[in-house]
């Protein structure tokens, strides 16, 4: 009979002098959040929980493609069938390779509103996000709470992380007061390399499992990038910077969520259009769309279909409009087959 228990499921990890026993008992009782389960966050998620965290709480607002096949490591073509919740076909994934750890999946976009209770009871926060704003806030919330995060990102050939000690190092904000001006490279236009994912969110991970762990005397203080496809590397001193708006100022306007749009583009041609405090019951809203084009749904989302749009409802009111980069379009739509 195989067995499952701790002492054999990680033995070879437990040998490794730089965590042994009482390194492992600490990852164990752990708890860790990811924001966003999508290349990076699912890579990393996938690696702490081998590893043995103890609890993982993920944290996505979109659902399964079948372009994120070829480098999302913890999805499948059934859960690009159903569009599943990407928070949701993660945590079923996990508990199928792993039934001893705890894993919360929150189908949720984070915002100024929920941050803290999203992030809260939480000793590492995990990016695996896709933009600029999502971090800025991550690094408000845990700049404020002396909480340490790792940020992470991919794209094309290239990756980076970071690791943000309250305190200690430089924050997101140091690095980059701004936010990056122009149009931004995305895997929708330049694509991106698996092998640069997985690169990326193993050098995270293994930050997360020094820090967690309790060796926290190893802990990288720099900012490493790589390219894999022309073979440069970069590493720059992460110092705190003076006068930073957020670890210097204490100005958190991220957190204040001053002038945050309630539609925000996310890529591949679609706009995110966010809906506070609507629930909707995605079986009525079902049979109410029927007349207008094809629709299907789950307990977790809701899909409808008006050519050339395509619309994901979730229950929260939240829904992601494919089809246009135009948020009067999008909001229309909404409007027109959800409500006002």
């Amino acid at each position: 009979m195989i067995s499952l228990e701790p002492d054999e499921r990680y033995s070879r990890q437990v040998l490794f002098q730089g965590i042994g026993p009482e390194g492992q008992r600490k990852l164990g009782s752990s708890h860790a959040t990811f924001v966003g389960c999508g290349a990076t966050g699912s890579a990393l998620a996938s690696l702490l929980a081998r590893a043995g965290l103890g609890t993982l709480r993920i944290i996505d607002r979109d659902y399964v493609e079948p372009s994120n096949l070829h480098r999302q490591s913890l999805f499948d073509e059934a859960d690009a069938a159903e569009s599943l919740p990407k928070a949701i076909a993660a945590a079923r994934k996990i508990r199928a390779f792993n039934s001893q750890i705890v894993v919360e999946p929150q189908v949720a976009d984070l915002t100024p509103e929920n941050v803290a209770v999203l992030l809260g009871g939480t000793e590492l926060v995990l990016d695996g996000t896709d933009n600029f704003e999502t971090r800025y806030l991550i690094n408000d919330f845990a700049v404020k709470n002396s909480l340490p995060w790792i940020y992470t990102a991919a794209v094309g050939s290239y990756g980076v992380t970071l690791n943000v000690l309250p305190g200690k190092t430089a924050c997101l904000a140091c690095i980059f007061p701004d936010a990056p001006k122009g149009t931004l490279e995305t895997c929708e236009t330049a694509g991106i390399l698996n092998s640069a994912v997985n690169l990326a969110a193993s050098l995270a991970a293994t930050e997360a499992l020094k820090l967690l762990t309790g060796a926290e005397d190893r802990l990288r203080q720099t900012l490493v990038s790589f390219d894999l496809w022309t073979n440069q590397r970069a590493e720059v001193a992460a110092k705190p910077r003076v006068g930073c708006r957020a670890c210097g100022q204490r100005d958190f306007v991220y957190l204040a969520g001053a002038g945050r749009p309630h539609i925000t583009l996310c890529g591949r041609n679609s706009v995110q259009i966010h809906e506070r405090h609507r629930p909707v019951d995605l079986a009525e809203m079902s049979r109410r769309l029927q007349p207008h084009g094809a629709v299907r749904h789950t307990d977790f989302v809701l899909k409808f279909w008006r050519e050339p749009y395509e619309m994901t409802l979730f229950p929260d009111g939240r829904a992601i409009i494919k089809g246009t980069s135009d948020t009067a379009i999008a909001r229309s739509l909404y409007a027109r087959y959800i409500g006002t």
